[in-house]
């Protein structure tokens, strides 16, 4: 009986506290997310493994945040960069240089390509994003609805866990 308490005491209950704190921490303050494709390469690669924060104000987001949001469009969580905030105009020249506001923005992550002049004017409480990979990312440049709201946002892109390789903050 002494060895079943001392079992219960020092394996079962410090279990079940670990679990309920792994459980708490997924459902308020962080979610995981693995990256499905190569629109976000090199700075997320496929099956990378990230941290993402459930805890954001929207007030703070900055262009070139990394946001994960669910698509109402394509019926899916996404992974992208943020380029235009609310009120922004968004303008993709011919070479796939960005510029919003009437000014360039400098992206040395992106990878660019040619394409047809595009001009978005982001709506209030929405949010326009693109793939670092613009070659291969399907984003809001081919989307029916480019603007995806504030409500869709579940939270910022922070840490990578996996590959070990590559484990580390996400810039």
């Amino acid at each position: 009986m002494k060895s079943l308490n001392y079992f219960i005491k020092e394996w079962i209950i410090p279990i079940i506290v670990a679990l309920l704190i792994v459980v708490f921490l997924n459902k308020f303050i962080f979610i995981l997310v693995t990256v499905p494709t190569g629109s976000m390469e090199t700075t997320i690669m496929p099956g990378d493994k990230l941290y993402v924060t459930k805890i954001y104000n929207e007030e703070n987001f900055e262009r070139g945040d990394i946001i994960v949001f669910y698509s109402d469009e394509l019926e899916k969580v996404l992974v992208k960069r943020l380029i235009g905030l609310p009120g922004d105009e968004v303008l993709i020249d011919e070479d796939g240089i960005v510029h919003v506001n009437g000014e360039e923005i400098d992206e040395p992550y992106a990878k660019n390509t040619s394409q047809n002049p595009q001009v978005f004017n982001v709506t209030e409480k929405s949010y326009f994003f693109m793939g670092d990979n613009r070659p291969n990312s399907l984003d809001a440049r081919a989307w029916e609805q480019p603007y995806i709201p504030e409500d869709k946002v579940m939270g910022v892109a922070l840490f990578r866990f996996f590959p070990f390789s590559r484990v580390g903050r996400i810039e």
